[in-house]
């Protein structure tokens, strides 16, 4: 019998805090630019905002100050939070082993079995975190819905042939002060996206005709998807029907990771107790904020 793979005992320092990078950092959102990181987070960041107002005045030889400028803070605080998992080695192993004999989809085989374990925890940590910022309870779009967003009245569930009606009611209560800016996007759920695109292809409705966008029918890929002039971004995290249309300069999330709190370690228990167990460990911090709810709108938030 070949000797079983064993499994580094210490993860923790630096080293770790790359591990917890790649794992948040990949979430669908931050990945694709969706929202602004602060990194490095201690405990509290502040966002600053400034409204702005009455600056233009006619022109006259002397100075005379005029305008009003208003600034508050809004404070983005980080909360520790860890993983920490018991697994028998023995099913991964089998994975393992044929990831390393080259019959494999990874880009690049993982050197170790403690390298390919932790890639598939982390892997499901960035899951959560990209579920973390859009939570229906106490996620971005709640944050701005709370500070004053423009909310659609009455959301129904999505489908192909009602979509584009819906995401024009979302379109028409956007602020003109900020419709058209360059960061501005309209954030929806998978489900949305799946119905937006079904409604291009071509069924008689919503003023496409039945051979589709550009004629491909239900050959519908586009790299770049707008809705009346708004370009579109696929959240993943985003509960099915619902959809927050806003800057993306105006959704914060805030990372601990170079903080001394981040850490991962794998423990084989082989030494410590006799048996093939394995334990993950994780520890983390990470916050959410927002800018100026006013500038923003949301449909389906709860």
């Amino acid at each position: 019998m070949p000797n079983q793979p064993s499994i580094s005992s210490n993860y923790a320092g630096e080293f770790a805090g790359k591990y917890i990078a790649a794992a948040v950092l990949s979430a669908n959102t931050i990945a694709n630019n969706g929202v602004t990181v602060i990194p490095n987070v201690k405990f509290k960041a502040t966002v600053k905002k400034a409204v702005i107002s009455g600056l233009v005045q006619p022109a006259s030889c002397s100075f005379t100050d005029a305008g009003v400028v208003t600034l508050s803070d809004k404070v983005l605080t980080v909360a520790e939070m860890q993983v920490n998992l018991e697994l028998c080695k023995t099913p991964f192993e089998k994975d393992f082993e044929a990831a390393s004999m080259g019959y494999s989809s990874f880009d690049v085989i993982p050197a170790t079995f403690s390298d390919f374990f932790i890639a598939k925890v982390l892997k499901d940590i960035a899951y959560d975190t990209e579920t973390f910022l859009w939570n229906a309870t106490d996620g971005l779009g709640k944050l701005l819905k709370t500070d004053g967003a423009q909310v659609v009245g009455t959301p129904i569930p999505i489908t192909a042939a009602n979509v584009q009606a819906e995401m024009a009611r979302v379109v028409a209560l956007i602020p003109d002060s900020v419709y058209g800016t360059e960061d501005f996007r309209l954030f929806i759920p998978i489900n949305v996206q799946k119905a937006y695109i079904a409604s291009l292809a071509g069924f008689g409705a919503s003023g496409v005709g039945a051979n589709g966008f550009n004629a491909q029918g239900t050959n519908q890929k586009i790299d770049t998807v707008y809705f009346n002039g708004v370009p579109l971004f696929v959240a993943n995290g985003l509960p099915a029907n619902t959809m927050v249309a806003t800057q993306i300069s105006n959704l914060f999330v805030g990372f601990g990771l170079a903080d001394d709190a981040n850490v991962v370690k794998t423990i084989d228990m082989a030494d410590i107790d006799g048996s093939k167990n394995v334990r993950f460990i994780a520890r983390f911090s990470r916050g959410l904020q927002v800018g100026i709810g006013a500038d923003s709108v949301t449909y389906g938030i709860a």
